[in-house]
């Protein structure tokens, strides 16, 4: 078997395998069904290129969108897993599909009739909605789980039965054939922003992913990282931070992210003396810190973007300097596991040599910085900018085979030709399949965006938020935390930022401002975002945590307990940037617009940049260094307390240096510098004697 024969029995196996870890169907390649899904799958990607060059209603597209969705949902996922509906599509499935991809057109074929009689639903329009979303919320329990339909379904009985709720969080109630119009019949609901967003931007830059994944470029990252790392400390483990940090710029996905990277970095960290809960838990919080990194932020970043009306260069440069610092923090994790196991790295003489692979698979990454260089540089719209990427890389993807076998001095035969269009082909339809989960749940969050905008629950929220809290502003964030920890369990990544940014964000936003507190809208949003994404791995419900466990054949629940316990450096991170906005690369409270939050002024100078990355890594290790009980040696109580000590003069040093009065950040840093000496000086005496 040759190299290009594995890569792709490779590729196969890991999509094998998050399909089954994801519920989907096993279908034979020569089944009928199979092809069916192909060419609905296929066809989703060209119409979504097709929409980019043809102006189209955004309406319509949404309608579309949804529609090949749902077709694909029924198709894909089972209602039931039994060995007989997971390895083919029973009648049934056909009839209820169709419906639901009709009332996903509904919206399409009435659109001026609808627009005509707006509020005034007749019978059949409102029996449409209503079997609709039963469709809708179906599909989504086959593809997502139950915990999304729950939460949708908690949201429309509050919408119907608000006057019977208790005082506190009652209201006077809405018709069904109200619940009907803004869930369904307008774009208040299923067919708003969220869903919108998802149609617009995020399945082109998805389509990007599954193209440069199905080029070669996953299996890249994996090889190169560990060329890079393997041969230090914990090298294994290593490697898989680095590869998972660099799958989640292609990735949208904390699971695929795990599988990915995790059926080849696992078994080497167990080979290595990581034990297996440990191995799958390192897996973990890299692949869940993947969802962390712009520019795709698990197709977050765009909604964020839309929700605040920025630029989405703002959101990701925003976000930037937190993702790069927990995952640094990561990695000193890591080294210190390494440590304290005493794991020794590769023999440096069994590994690849990191520049040849750089070299050999470099043309991977030029596509990556071209999308890069259009967004930031050339500020194209995130569409246009995806867009230009996608067909770049499918030029890439027809031109590799015949480059390597004109290269290797191999024939240029007419399959080494096709064999770049076959890439695309399926890449398209890779891309098409890996939208079906985000399409549903941005379709179903839809339903609590329109319920919130319905009954004004957000301020209820609040309201309920502020009486727990006592008034006091870390006991909000506290609570908000939880809630978002919560809530998010069991949902994937951009239905549990819009959940959140529906809710929660908003209270953060009017109660931090009640309390005295101006704060950048996007510091309340990225919040919520990071304790969403923490749910991956929190148990009873961390879906990434069963996914490395299965790999592993670790238990789940210790798995997702020590994956959380190493995601404890992501928790206070939001805290750190809600106090200190520099950390957002917003130039401190004074930059706020305070009539526009979402207005600010960026820090440009590139010495404060440094300084500010500098300091928060520095602080981030001590932290990673106190959790753990490790830094040269094993930490005493005393130096736990000294390095706990410094994380707030270095993450929050506008806050410390206004509490002990000193008057100024600099100094604040000169002192949490003091501290972390003193314990490293302390911990290499102690090892001397």
């Amino acid at each position: 078997m040759n190299n290009q024969t594995k890569d792709e029995q490779v590729m196969k196996d890991d999509l094998e395998l998050v399909e089954k870890l994801e519920g989907q169907r096993t279908l034979q390649e020569d089944t009928w069904q199979y092809w069916m899904i192909a060419i609905i799958a296929f066809s989703w990607s060209l119409y979504q290129i097709y929409v980019v060059i043809v102006p189209t209603n955004s309406v319509f597209i949404r309608s579309f969108h949804l529609a090949f969705a749902l077709a694909l949902s029924f198709a894909m996922y089972p209602m039931f897993r039994t060995p007989k509906t997971m390895s083919s599509i029973p009648w049934y499935n056909f009839p209820i599909a169709i419906m639901a991809v009709i009332g996903a057109l509904y919206i399409f074929i009435n659109y001026d009739a609808l627009n005509a009689r707006s509020g005034a639903w007749s019978p059949l329009d409102v029996a449409m909605g209503i079997g609709s979303i039963f469709l809708l919320l179906k599909a989504a329990r086959r593809s997502l789980g139950m915990a999304l339909p729950i939460i949708a379904m908690i949201f429309i009985a509050y919408d119907y039965f608000g006057q019977y709720m208790p005082d506190l969080i009652a209201h006077k109630g809405a018709s069904i054939n109200k619940i009907v119009g803004q869930m369904y019949l307008t774009t208040e609901g299923i067919f708003g922003v969220p869903l919108g967003v998802s149609a617009s931007y995020v399945f082109l830059f998805v389509l990007f992913g599954a193209l440069l994944e199905r080029a070669g470029a996953g299996k890249y990252f994996i090889d190169l990282a560990y060329a890079l790392l393997g041969k230090y400390d914990g090298g294994p483990a290593k490697a898989s931070v680095a590869a998972s940090g660099l799958m989640g710029i292609i990735s949208g996905s904390s699971i695929a992210n795990t599988v990915t990277t995790g059926t080849f970095t696992i078994p080497l960290m167990k080979k290595l003396g990581f034990p297996g809960y440990k191995a799958a838990s390192v897996e973990v919080a890299a692949s869940t810190n993947g969802q962390l990194m712009p520019p795709i932020m698990g197709a977050a970043a765009f909604i964020i973007a839309e929700f605040l009306g920025l630029a989405y260069t703002d959101v990701i440069m925003a976000a930037a300097i937190p993702a790069f610092v927990s995952y640094f923090a990561l990695f000193y994790i890591v080294h210190l596991e390494s440590k304290k196991l005493g794991i020794k790295g590769e023999d440096p003489s069994k590994l690849d040599r990191a520049f040849d692979i750089f070299k050999g698979g470099i043309h991977y990454i030029v596509p990556i910085f071209f999308l890069m260089y259009t967004l930031i540089v050339l500020r194209q719209s995130p569409q246009m900018a995806a867009f230009n990427a996608i067909f770049f890389m499918m030029l890439i993807m027809v031109l590799q085979r015949p480059a390597y076998a004109f290269l290797e001095n191999r024939q240029l035969t007419k399959e080494v030709w096709l064999s770049g269009f076959v890439d695309i082909g399926q890449g398209m339809i890779n891309g098409a399949k890996n939208m079906v989960p985000i399409a549903i749940a941005t379709a179903v969050a839809g339903i609590v965006v329109g319920s919130v905008t319905l009954t004004g629950v957000g301020l209820i929220l609040a309201e309920v938020i502020e009486e727990l809290s006592g008034g006091y502003i870390l006991a909000v964030l506290l609570l908000t935390a939880v809630v978002s920890l919560i809530l998010g369990m069991g949902l994937p990544t951009t239905a549990n930022y819009i959940v959140m940014a529906s809710l929660t964000a908003p209270v953060i936003m009017s109660l931090s401002s009640d309390l005295g507190y101006l704060i950048p809208a996007i510091a309340a949003h990225l919040f919520v975002f990071y304790f969403g994404i923490l749910a991956d791995d929190t148990p009873p419900v961390g879906m990434a945590a069963y996914a490395a466990a299965g790999i592993a054949k670790s238990d789940p629940i210790k798995t997702g307990l020590q994956g959380f316990a190493y995601d404890i450096r992501t928790a206070i991170l939001p805290f750190a940037f809600f106090f200190n906005n520099k950390l957002l690369l917003i130039a401190g409270v004074d930059a706020i617009d305070p009539n526009n939050p979402a207005m600010w002024q960026w820090i440009t100078n590139p010495a404060e940049i440094v300084m500010i990355f500098f300091t928060a890594t520095a602080g981030m290790f001590a932290f990673s260094s106190a959790t753990q009980g490790w830094m040269l040696t094993v930490t005493t109580g005393l130096e736990r307390i000294l390095l706990l000590a410094v994380v707030p003069f270095m993450l929050i040093p506008n806050m410390t240096s206004l509490w002990l009065g000193i008057g100024s950040e600099y100094l604040s840093y000169v002192i949490g510098f003091a501290l972390y000496s003193s314990v490293y000086f302390m911990q290499k005496n102690r090892i001397k004697n």
